[in-house]
């Protein structure tokens, strides 16, 4: 059996802690690490875990019966958990996003292939049915190629949302709604289309005054071929979130919907039935997906340690997924286009980079520990 030890015990902890509930033959939860005093002996007794609990990660570095290090922190310090831990010899489980910068991922990198362990990242809207077959569709080439991709990354919240300590700075979120958010509609746009070859963007904080960071964005990509457009916000209330890609002979979209076209002699639309009932046959055909969420990718990295096999999600992934997240916050701030794949003398390939030349639109002026409530939002593809 596998023993995990999660560092973290904040919010999103809890979906990593119920995941792995769900394999209690394969993996148990040998130890929590928080640097906040007895927060992790509080989610020790909310979840009846037989485990220790400890202050600093280094704390079970050394520990033989440790297996795996599952990183659940903000995003400063993911590359230092990580490779820390990759160092000493354990698989490592990140969340998103990677890292704070690409430099910092590809010290990541580094310290897995000199390791030889596993490195997974986070993008648990991968193992959601309507993204799978989403990938699968567009894969197929039964709509042809994409003309115009939109990703609509639309999240709401509350001004004390940016209250909590870390929030809402660049030197400890690193970012705003472009990076926390965004980075799973992000993720899953480099999926299925790669990286484009150019950015633009426009960065703003309209509803948030008590962070530096931005609050909306919107980015034109452009890929040969086609062109994305990409909003990030926490300013939507209602948080439709939505995948939609406009191909050559019709929309494929998550959450699942199909429109197909044909011209007509006069060069005006016809709507083409046919086509629509092959694709909706198509997306029927596909398997389930036997878990969904961080469920589905903790199975998949436990397979991976088990069978010696690479976890679905790689770091390779997650990196690219920061390396577009960095090329539209160095397009909005510095309001020029950005050439896609950037280099290591770019001037936001490091933390340093990013924060000498990154927006503040307000200063942080308040700093809490805790905002209290555990139960957050991870997404609306499955909303009926």
């Amino acid at each position: 059996m596998l023993q995990v030890a999660i560092v973290g015990t904040g919010n999103i902890s809890h979906a990593h802690i119920q995941a792995y509930l769900r394999f209690p033959e394969r993996v148990r939860i040998a130890a929590l690490v928080d640097i906040l005093p007895g927060k992790a002996e509080k989610v020790k007794a909310q979840y009846g875990l037989d485990c220790e609990c400890f202050p600093d990660h280094r704390d079970i570095l050394n520990r033989p019966d440790i297996d795996l290090v599952d990183c659940c922190c903000p995003p400063y310090v993911h590359a230092e958990i990580t490779i820390n831990a990759l160092r000493a010899g354990k698989h490592a489980l990140c969340e998103k996003p990677m890292a704070a910068s690409l430099e910092e991922c590809d010290a990541m990198l580094r310290a897995r292939d000199e390791s030889g362990k596993k490195l997974s990242v986070i993008a648990q809207n991968r193992f959601r049915k309507p993204i799978r077959d989403l990938k699968a569709l567009l894969s197929s080439g039964i709509a042809g190629p994409v003309r115009c991709a939109q990703v609509d990354s639309f999240w709401w919240r509350g001004h004390c949302y940016y209250d909590l300590w870390w929030r809402g700075t660049w030197e400890k979120e690193g970012g705003g709604c472009t990076l926390n958010h965004a980075v799973h509609h992000i993720d899953m746009l480099g999926w299925m289309m790669g990286l484009p070859q150019r950015v633009t963007s426009v960065l703003a904080n309209t509803a948030h005054d008590n962070a530096e960071v931005e609050d909306l964005s919107m980015s034109i990509l452009e890929y040969p071929g086609a062109l994305g457009l990409l909003t990030a916000s926490v300013v939507h209330h209602g948080e439709e979130q939505t995948l939609t890609f406009q191909c050559e002979k019709a929309k494929l979209a998550a959450p699942f919907s199909t429109f197909a076209s044909v011209s007509k002699p006069n060069g005006f639309p016809e709507r083409n039935e046919a086509l629509e009932a092959e694709i909706k046959t198509f997306a029927d055909s596909l398997p389930p997906v036997p878990y969904e969420g961080h469920n589905g990718q903790i199975d998949n990295m436990l397979t991976a340690i088990e069978t010696n096999t690479l976890p679905a999600i790689s770091g390779e992934d997650g990196r690219m997924t920061l390396e577009l997240i960095t090329a539209i916050y160095e397009a909005g701030s510095m309001k020029q286009a950005v050439s896609l794949p950037l280099q290591k003398d770019d001037l936001f390939y490091t933390v340093a980079g990013i924060q000498a030349h990154a927006p503040h639109f307000y200063e942080k002026n308040v700093s809490q520990l805790e905002l209290g409530d555990s139960d957050i939002t991870l997404g609306s593809f499955d909303r009926k």
